[in-house]
């Protein structure tokens, strides 16, 4: 694949080079470790010409009928579905993810968010009666968007395409680290006929671009997918302006094995799951856990399962980890194994260091650590590396204390042969959203978190809501005659 540089910004429906010439930043390879591009940083100048063309197209674009913005989802649908491989392959070349994950889970779930807002749209009552008052449901304005490199398209497709339903518009800032589908998203945007200035994207870092569009006084609303640190700047940097903010942050999610678990099933589709994106996924479940009496037992089948994932090229057919995305993260990670071990946690298996046979590249072991108190850092702080904790407790309701014994609350599990006990123990779970024995993803359910994992939601009609205002029109109806 040809990765082209990424050397201009695209603003009121056309690429330009930036307002002001800045040092390009460059982007490495996680599997060479080596520069394969660069992108040309925006600047605040940048930033408020691009809000400039989005306050500009509001007035129009907000006005368009949902079957309109409908029409326009579905351009955008098509394209992405035209040019699926070429997303795949940026985001295997961009962040090291598998191509066999690319294709199965980054691509399709970016596209489905897309789909979910037309299917959304088709019957949203953007006005409904209350007596003789109406109820309005209207675009909220110009949105800045501020998206992860862990999953560069879901992400931004899960904020734009509700955003466009609504009839918003967008000043869209990826992640430096993962310019590549991002430049392939915008032209689709373009090619899909896009109006000028509803949608706009911008390169550049978060201390420059991110904090220039939080800050903006033409902004009306900011939403971040990131870390728990860069939604608290995000969010005091929106807050002189009083405008709405929406945070999807970190998670350290547990994984409830109850006592009459299918274990055998379970324990390996837990594994995948907190390995999924080679752990980079902020409601991976990382905390597992499990029975102090089957505590051995879940320790083989966990093992087993790591072991049999192969770490290597993420172009190769058979790879079911890449890389990790980049340096700061692989050192990361390389750091808190290192911590786990020195705070007496027992090691499994994986371990410090890259697998045998790799010797360059952001490549971690799939690491997984037993016998882990609650209270050690691998067990409360978001790693977001291929690294599992099996912590044991004594009782269900030791189980769900620990479960809800971290500053984050964003996924969970629950595991168990009997439903009803397991939907009482979701019941509890201080969590945005609970998964009941590994079900199927649901592109419509809500998702967001309690605590410090964020505010506000995502997916389906609750993405759509976040983009809305709510306006009561009274006497709008006429009264009712009386009998």
């Amino acid at each position: 694949m040809d990765l082209q540089p990424c050397d201009h910004i695209y603003v009121d429906g056309r690429w330009q080079v930036p307002a002001k010439f800045a040092q390009p930043i460059p982007v490495f390879s996680p599997v060479s470790e080596e520069a394969v591009g660069s992108i040309a940083a925006a600047s605040a100048d940048d930033v408020d010409a691009a809000v400039d063309a989005a306050r500009k197209a509001f007035l129009h674009f907000s006005q368009t009928s949902p079957a309109q913005r409908a029409a326009l989802l579905r351009s955008i649908l098509t394209l992405m579905e035209e040019r699926f491989e070429e997303l795949a392959l940026a985001i295997s070349h961009e962040m090291g993810s598998a191509i066999a994950f690319s294709r199965a889970s980054q691509v399709p779930f970016g596209i489905a968010h897309v789909r979910a807002a037309i299917d959304v749209l088709a019957d949203y009552p953007f006005l409904r009666q209350q007596g003789t008052t109406a109820i309005a449901k209207e675009a909220i304005g110009v949105c800045g968007l501020i998206t992860p490199w862990n999953w560069p398209l879901y992400q931004s497709t899960a904020k734009v395409a509700p955003a466009l339903a609504a009839g918003c518009t967008i000043v869209l800032k990826p992640s430096e680290f993962s310019p590549f589908s991002a430049r392939i998203f915008a032209q689709i945007m373009h090619d899909a006929g896009t109006p000028p200035g509803v949608f706009n994207m911008l390169y550049g870092t978060g201390s420059e671009v991110g904090a220039a569009m939080a800050s903006h006084p033409d902004v009306d609303m900011v939403s971040i997918t990131g870390s728990t640190r860069a939604g608290v700047l995000v969010a005091q940097a929106a807050a002189p302006t009083v405008k709405r903010v929406t945070q999807e942050l970190g998670g350290k999610s547990p994984n409830i094995l109850l006592d009459d678990a299918d274990y055998a099933r379970v324990v390996p589709l837990g594994v995948t799951a907190a390995f999924r994106n080679v752990g980079q996924s902020c409601s991976a479940p990382t905390r597992m856990l499990v029975p102090a009496a089957h505590l051995a037992e879940v320790e083989k089948l966990a093992v087993a399962a790591a072991q049999a994932m192969k770490v290597g090229d993420p172009l190769a057919e058979d790879t079911d980890l890449g890389p990790l995305a980049n340096r700061a993260q692989f050192d990361k990670v390389q750091s808190m194994i290192r911590i786990g071990i020195e705070e007496g946690a027992k090691l499994l298996c994986g371990g410090p260091e890259r697998p045998d046979g790799l010797s360059r590249g952001y490549f971690a072991r799939p690491t997984i650590f037993s016998a882990v108190d609650p209270a050690m850092r691998i067990a409360q702080e978001e790693i977001f590396g291929p690294v599992l904790c099996l912590i044991p407790y004594e009782d269900e309701e030791d189980a769900i204390r620990i479960a809800n014994d971290t500053i984050y609350g964003l996924g969970s599990h629950v595991q168990s042969r009997d439903l009803d006990r397991a939907r009482r123990v979701a019941a509890r779970i201080r969590a945005g959203q609970v998964h009941i024995n590994h079900p199927a993803w649901d592109g419509f359910a809500a998702f967001g978190g309690y605590k410090q994992s964020g505010n506000g939601r995502e997916y389906g009609v609750f993405g759509l809501e976040e983009y809305l205002e709510t306006k009561a029109i009274l006497g709008y109806f006429p009264t009712p005659e009386k009998a």
